[in-house]
């Protein structure tokens, strides 16, 4: 790497710290939006029924048909597979998490919505093995899930 490179690079980075700290002096964010709480025993789970306990506060939830997963049949490499969910058809979604049923730690995102925020996520997960993607809605209260499984043919979690 070149001097160049590092000094663009040291720049960038002394500059988005300096935005970051001009807007929190500035009252414009806080602390607790930029450290949000999250579900770390959710999220250090070893099963999918831990998991969605700590994440919706119950392991039962109904399938629903309103909620649509795109992933792919065959995973090619399991390090690197996409993953979309759409509960745009339900209305008042709180949260959509992704859970990768045979993974050592199940729970792969869990992602909080606005008011106003359109219910559909797109990310890149890692799965260790073929099992199901389920994804988890919780919306006004009621907590529902879809599945899709995913054969993977070879493993991006120690496989």
């Amino acid at each position: 790497m070149s001097t160049d490179t590092k000094r663009r690079l040291f720049l960038k980075g002394t500059l988005a710290s300096g935005v970051v700290a001009l807007a929190a002096g500035a009252g414009l964010i806080n602390p607790r939006q930029v450290l949000a709480a999250w579900p770390k025993s959710a999220f250090e789970a070893k099963s999918v029924s831990e998991a969605m306990k700590g994440i919706a506060g119950t392991d039962t939830a109904a399938g629903n048909d309103k909620i649509t997963i795109k992933a792919p049949d065959i995973a090619e490499n399991g390090a690197v597979v996409p993953v979309k969910v759409d509960a745009t058809k339900i209305s008042g979604v709180d949260s959509i998490a992704i859970i990768a049923e045979k993974n050592p730690t199940p729970l792969i995102a869990n992602f909080k919505m606005g008011k106003s925020t359109h219910a559909f996520v797109s990310t890149r997960i890692k799965m260790g093995k073929t099992s199901n993607v389920i994804a988890v809605v919780s919306a006004g209260g009621s907590v529902s899930t879809a599945r899709k499984e995913v054969k993977v043919t070879i493993g991006g979690c120690g496989g």
